[in-house]
């Protein structure tokens, strides 16, 4: 025991991590993700499937709007749908999953009526038939007495944006103020609401909203049955539309027998063949008791119900649900049966749940009882798991998965919803843990990943990798890169003016103060070629700003070298000038060679233009050459545009820039400089030959060390001697490497 006393410590407080997500002492959002994966999972697997006859939804579809016009439908229309669906079709119950919060003037009334107080204001003739036709036309107002005295329920919805508008009117609340005083319930609480007109309110006989619950990834699971605003208590579409179908019976809260201030576990309906309960969560909520993927219920088209061509029995004594599948209008779902899921069918979903009794609980004990059974499995295996063989570890880690995640299961065929992700992922997590302790992963682990990335990157490098070895090996692929190489300018003189001894001293400085700054940005030495430098960014540790991390590996390099000039001055050494050439782009990256030797290296046409790039880096006089993918993976340096080039290999011109550092660190007059000579070069490609170089002798004044403004004057003067042609794309070839 005492042997394994750390072990089982760290199991132990590896177990009360879980535990205080358990307890809801704080909230780990991936296990909160992996629940609502396994309960999503769960459903599936359970779902009732088949058409549930009882429920017809009328669809606003696609062939409904191309009959009828577009949405919303003129109130008499709306007027004449209500009458043949009681009427003619006989249903039992209409709910709607639309809100008709806006005047109906399609009609024209409201015209007549302002021209009849304007300029026929005398006209009594006019008068007397506006008066003849005000009913006709009046559409909101036929709608209105189309909903009365019928088994009808308007939907509306409620909000909480910023400054939410509250406009139509809403129903009578479900319960009044002060219905939840004291006790322990947190329903869902909005500041504004969208309603209905009110003399549509008032013509029926109660309304619903439709706001679901969305969870945290975007799926609607829960839709509230009680919701409060201003104090008071207002009902779902879904329980709304039930109550009409039973005779309006009052909603009774129902609460534990754990005290007068425990919270809200249910809704009681009391009917006359006994009492209907809808279980509810802390938030007033139900889950949504999905039957299955869209089409568990009856579809009918809208038109053709107001065509009358539907037969009587497909509607007689149905609860009607009028909503859209229309996606240009907007009330399309992802749920845990579909990403695009009909609002209406929701509903639709509720309202069977409720008349089935087929709502799943949650009650506020299940958090109890996880906190228990997550507790029992921790402290058994942080204790045993330790003094277990690895084989008996594992088949004991198993047992308990498998125990645990068939008493989950058997609770929600039963109608108990418990949450499995802390459990399942505390067994994993100490399994995990007894497992890779030692030299598993402290000594193994590590010693292969320096022995493979050692000679390669930076020490921490490595031991970031051989945290997680299993998503790193040397293996060849292909990935988006940043290679840079450098090379002394004039080392061959330099070598020459040295004995083999001072030459190698000198090598080991440069190359040590150089390789430093590689490893510093995150970079993979790739090689020494003499006195040449490859490395390259984004492998074998993957690096979103490996552009960035090259360049100022570059920038830095530049600066590291100037302060090698003084010892190196003091020793009788010559000052030393690289050149450096990065790009950016798809390369293949692994373990090349053969069986004598290996290297993890880079290749491909992404490579051998960055080693162009620094080639050329001479031609122009400049310390730096980065070609344009790079410089579009770092904007906020700030760059000299150089020229577009041809290098030797390539037939698709290139872009290359001379990075200078961030905007902050440039002065005026570089910046002065930098305008003037972005039109020089504008000139140039226009050949307007005598105003670049008229601006090109200023620039040359101005900065008298820089050699690109004597190429560019000397490329002007042989062009003017050998005009390139209107064809001219201003793309200089190199024809050597």
């Amino acid at each position: 025991m005492k042997k394994n006393l750390v072990r089982i410590v760290l199991g132990m407080l590896l177990g009360l991590v879980f535990l205080g997500h358990s307890a809801r002492v704080y909230q780990i959002p991936l296990l909160n993700t992996l629940d609502a994966f396994v309960y999503d999972g769960r459903l599936r697997l359970t779902t009732k499937g088949g058409v549930d006859e009882r429920i017809v939804i009328l669809d606003i579809d696609e062939k409904s709007l191309a009959e009828a016009g577009r949405w919303p439908w003129s109130r008499d229309k709306m007027a004449a749908l209500v009458t043949q669906l009681f009427d003619h079709y006989g249903i039992a119950v209409l709910g709607f999953d639309v809100v008709f919060a806006e005047p109906d003037n399609s009609s024209g009334l409201s015209s007549l009526e302002a021209i009849a107080g304007g300029e026929l204001k005398g006209d009594a003739g006019f008068h007397s038939a506006l008066k003849e036709l005000r009913g006709t036309l009046d559409f909101d107002r036929r709608f209105a007495e189309a909903l009365r005295n019928r088994s009808l329920v308007l939907g509306y919805y409620f909000t909480n944006i910023d400054q939410a508008n509250r406009s139509g009117a809403l129903p009578e609340p479900v319960l009044p103020s002060g219905t939840f005083t004291g006790r322990n319930v947190a329903l869902t609480t909005w500041s504004g609401f969208g309603g209905n007109l009110p003399e549509f309110q008032s013509s029926a006989v109660n309304a619903g909203h439709f706001n679901p619950i969305v969870d945290f990834d975007g799926i609607s699971r829960r839709v509230p049955m009680l919701v409060e605003h201003d104090g008071k208590y207002y009902e779902s579409l879904s329980l709304a539309m039930v109550r009409v179908l039973l005779g309006k019976p009052q909603v009774v809260p129902g609460y534990p027998e754990s005290g007068a201030h425990g919270g809200l576990e249910w809704l009681d309906l009391p009917t006359e063949r006994g009492t209907l309960r809808i279980p509810v969560d802390e938030n007033g909520a139900s889950l949504i008791p999905y039957r299955g993927v869209q089409g568990s219920f009856t579809y009918l088209s809208v038109a053709d119900a107001l065509a009358g061509r539907l037969q009587v029995d497909q509607l007689k004594g149905k609860i009607v649900l009028l909503g859209t599948t229309a996606p240009g209008l907007m009330d399309l779902r992802a749920t845990p049966v579909g990403s695009t899921y009909p609002g209406v069918e929701i509903h639709a979903n509720l309202v069977a749940g409720i008349l089935d009794a087929a709502i799943k609980q949650k009650p506020s004990y299940v958090l109890g009882a996880d906190v228990l059974l997550l507790s029992f499995c921790c402290f058994l295996l942080a204790f045993l798991l330790p003094v277990l063989s690895p084989l008996r570890a594992t088949l004991l880690s198993i047992t308990c998965l498998l125990v645990v995640t068939a008493l989950n299961f058997s609770l929600w065929v039963s109608g108990l919803v418990m949450p499995l992700a802390s459990v399942v992922s505390a067994i994993l997590a100490l399994f995990a843990l007894n497992m890779s302790w030692g030299y598993f992963v402290e000594s193994r682990s590590k010693r292969q990943f320096t022995e493979l990335f050692g000679q390669y990157v930076p020490p921490e490098l490595v031991d970031e990798m051989a945290r997680d070895p299993e998503r790193y090996s040397m293996e060849g692929k292909n990935e988006e890169l940043t290679v840079l190489f450098s090379d002394v300018r004039g080392f061959t003189s330099i070598s020459e003016g040295l004995d083999p001894k001072e030459l190698t001293q000198l090598m080991n400085e440069y190359l040590g103060a150089m390789t430093k700054v590689v490893q510093k940005n995150r970079g993979t030495l790739d090689k020494y070629i003499g006195d040449a430098i490859m490395a390259f960014w984004g492998a074998p540790v993957a690096d979103v700003e490996h552009a960035r991390h090259a360049v100022m590996t570059a920038l830095e390099m530049q600066s590291e070298l100037r302060k090698l000039d003084e010892p190196f001055k003091a020793r009788g050494w010559p000052a030393l000038h690289v050149g450096v050439g990065i790009n950016s782009g798809t390369m293949t990256v692994g373990d090349m060679g053969s069986k004598v030797r290996k290297s993890y290296t880079v290749m491909g046409d992404a490579v051998n233009l960055g080693s162009r790039l620094e080639g050329i880096t001479k031609q122009y006089g400049v310390g730096i050459i980065v070609s344009d993918s790079t410089r579009a993976l770092v904007k906020d340096l700030v760059y000299r545009e150089l020229d577009r080039v041809r290098v030797k290999g390539k037939d698709e011109p290139v872009g290359i820039f001379e990075p200078l550092g961030a905007a902050t660190e440039i002065n005026k007059a570089l910046q002065d400089e930098l305008k003037l000579w972005n039109q020089a070069l504008r000139l140039y490609r226009q050949q307007d030959w005598d105003q670049a170089e008229l601006q090109l002798y200023n620039l040359s004044r101005m900065s008298p060390e820089r050699a690109l403004y004597q190429m560019y004057t000397q490329r002007i003067a042989h062009y003017r001697a050998n005009p390139p042609g209107e064809a001219w794309d201003g793309v200089t070839t190199f024809d050597t490497k």
